[in-house]
C-alpha cells in the first residue's frame, strides 16, 4: 500500500515477515509522533530508513510507558514497566526471540535486528532506559550538570546509536562527540518547546540554578501556566536557555560534514528544522511556550526538505568512493538504495 514503507524494507533486504511487521510498527510510531524527524529521515537512502525507524520506535515505546498519563498508573508501576522492557531487551540481545504477541515484541524484533546489522553498542540502549527510569523518580534538576547526566541517556546516546547507520568519512570516534551533541541539542529544544506540557506532567527540565539567576522558580512557572500569565523574568530565562541551546547546535555542526555524503542531507535538514523551533520560540516572545506548543509550519518543513532531497539524490549517484581506510567502495543497492 502507498506509504507503507514496503520499498524501504525491500531496499534493506528484509524478507522475514515477522521482522517486516516489527519494522512497520516502528515506522508507524515514527510517522505518528516524530513528524519533523520522520520527514528528515526521508532524505536517507531507502535501505537505511528502517533502522532509523527502529531506533525511534523503541525510544517512543519506552517514552509512552513513562509519559502516558491516561492509564492512571503510579510512578512505581511505570518504573516497573521500564524495568520489564529492559529485561526483555537484554533477553532479545542475548538471542531470545521476542514475543510478537506482546506490545513490545515487534519493536524489540526490529531494534535487535538493527543493533546486529549495524553493530550498535547495547550499552546505548541500557543507558537510554536508565534515563527513562529517572523520569519516574526525578521531577526537576538543580543544575545543568545534573540535567546533562539525564540527557546522556535520553539524548546523547541516540546520536551515538545513529552514527553506524549514517556512516562516516572519518574514524567513527571523531564523529561521535558531535553526534552526541546534536542529540542533546534536539532534546534541549524539545524541553524549551514543551515547558508547559512537562509542567502538567509534574516535571521541569530547565536547570533550577539558571532559572534562579533570573528570579524564576518552579512556583512562578506553574503560576504563569495556571493563570496564562506572562512574566519578564520568565521571558529572560527562556531567552537565555535558547541561546545556550543554539551554542550546542554550533558544537554539533562540524559532525555533519563527517558523515557519509548520502546521510548529510538528512541530518542537516533535521538540525535546520529543530533549530527552527528555537526561532519560533523567540518569535512567540519566549515565555509563550508555557501556554502553547510552537511548531515549524508545513511550508517551512517543505522549504527545507525539497532542496535537501535534491542533495540527497545527487549524493546517491552510484560512484566508486574511497572509504576511511583509503579503499574504494562501490555503494550496495541493499544498503544505499
Amino acid at each position: 500500500m502507498p506509504g507503507s514503507g514496503r520499498a524501504e524494507l525491500d531496499a534493506a533486504g528484509l524478507d522475514d515477515p515477522g521482522l517486516r511487521a516489527g519494522y512497520a510498527a516502528c515506522r508507524a510510531l515514527h510517522a505518528a509522533h516524530g513528524r519533523t524527524y520522520f520527514l528528515a529521515t526521508r532524505l536517507l537512502p531507502a535501505g537505511r530508513r528502517p533502522a532509523v525507524h527502529a531506533l525511534y520506535g523503541f525510544a517512543r515505546f519506552a517514552d509512552e510507558i513513562v509519559d502516558d498519563l491516561s492509564d492512571g498508573r503510579s510512578a512505581t508501576d511505570r518504573a516497573a514497566g521500564i524495568d520489564a522492557l529492559g529485561r526483555a531487551l537484554d533477553a532479545a540481545l542475548a538471542g531470545a526471540e521476542p514475543d510478537a504477541g506482546t506490545a513490545a515484541g515487534p519493536v524489540l524484533l526490529a531494534l535487535v535486528d538493527t543493533a546486529r546489522r549495524y553493530a550498535i553498542d547495547p550499552v546505548h540502549f541500557r543507558d537510554f532506559l536508565a534515563s527513562m527510569r529517572m523520569d519516574t523518580e526525578v521531577t526537576e534538576y538543580a543544575a545543568y550538570d545534573d540535567l546533562a547526566r539525564y540527557m546522556h541517556g535520553s539524548a546523547a546516546v541516540i546520536g551515538l546509536q545513529m552514527v553506524p547507520i549514517l556512516g562516516t568519512v572519518v574514524p567513527r570516534e571523531e564523529a561521535e562527540p558531535h553526534a552526541a551533541a546534536l542529540g542533546v541539542a534536539f532534546q534541549l529544544t524539545n524541553f524549551l518547546r514543551d515547558v508547559g506540557d512537562d509542567l502538567d506532567r509534574g516535571r521541569v527540565y530547565l536547570p533550577a540554578d539558571e532559572l534562579a539567576a533570573f528570579g524564576v522558580d518552579r512556583d512562578l512557572l506553574e503560576w504563569c501556566r495556571r493563570r496564562r500569565a506572562h512574566d519578564p523574568r520568565v521571558r529572560a530565562a527562556i531567552a537565555h536557555l535558547v541561546a545556550r541551546t543554539r551554542a550546542v547546535y554550533r558544537r554539533a555542526a562540524p559532525g555533519i560534514g563527517m558523515l557519509e555524503p548520502v546521510s548529510r542531507a538528512c541530518i542537516g535538514a533535521a538540525a535546520t528544522l529543530y533549530g527552527g523551533i528555537l526561532d519560533r520560540v523567540a518569535d512567540a516572545g519566549y515565555d509563550a511556550v508555557l501556554h502553547r506548543r510552537v511548531r515549524v509550519g508545513t511550508a517551512r518543513r517543505a522549504a527545507v526538505a525539497v532542496p535537501g532531497l535534491a542533495r540527497a539524490v545527487a549524493a546517491r549517484t552510484p560512484v566508486r568512493a574511497a572509504g576511511v581506510d583509503g579503499r574504494v567502495r562501490t555503494p550496495s543497492p541493499a544498503r544505499d538504495a
